[in-house]
């Protein structure tokens, strides 16, 4: 039971996690736009713009025009197998609710996160030893079920989080004791005893 200085508001405990859920669906969304808006932007010509995105996404994919879907004769700003990643977690943030509850904090176990990043690692595998040459389909898909996969990895731990009573409360009743104001003793007053050379016969 929590002290009258440890009160969790609710509003706080019950709404964090459709908080959560909104601001990774937007900011998914965002960068799926964003992929789509470069090539976009470039048939435009919004150059600028299009260099940016591509920049920016640069440092992540090495982008590679023959590995690359294509709209309006462009490419977009990273490659099909981060296409996919990109999509799939959209995707899988999207429908996560009507999958799973947004309360659950528990990740599934990580095993499931190796099985569906077993595909991708294959297809990397027997297109980079040159033992077949992979697609854009298989890039793509295999890209995309890893990038659903890392959804209920992600939502659960960021819950947990918003969920935590020290992002909410006060500071610990012990630690605003520990901190109380100093008060320096004050030292007793001694009353002071008669002295001997009062009596003019003791001085003797």
């Amino acid at each position: 039971m929590l002290g009258p200085n440890q009160y969790v508001p609710q509003c706080g405990t019950d709404r964090g996690p459709l908080i959560i859920w909104s601001l990774v669906v937007v900011g998914a969304l965002s960068f799926v736009g964003l992929l789509v808006a470069a090539p976009l932007a470039q048939a435009n010509g919004l150059q600028w713009f299009s260099f940016a995105v591509h920049e920016a996404f640069g440092h992540v994919c090495h982008q590679t025009p023959e590995r690359s879907f294509y709209i309006a004769a462009y490419p977009l700003a990273v490659c099909a197998r981060c296409t996919g990643l990109y999509l799939g977690f959209a995707a899988g943030v999207v429908f996560y609710p009507v999958i799973r509850s947004l309360k659950r904090t528990h990740a599934p176990e990580r095993k499931w996160l190796f099985i569906a990043a077993s595909p991708l690692a294959i297809d990397f595998a027997v297109g980079f030893l040159g033992i077949w040459e992979n697609t854009g389909f298989s890039r793509f898909s295999t890209g995309a079920i890893l990038g659903a996969a890392t959804v209920f990895f992600v939502i659960p731990g960021l819950v947990h989080l918003s969920q935590n009573p020290r992002l909410f409360a006060g500071r610990p009743a012990e630690k605003r004791e520990s901190q109380a104001t100093y008060s320096p003793a004050i030292p007793e007053q001694v009353a002071p005893s008669q002295s001997d050379y009062s009596a003019p016969l003791r001085r003797i």
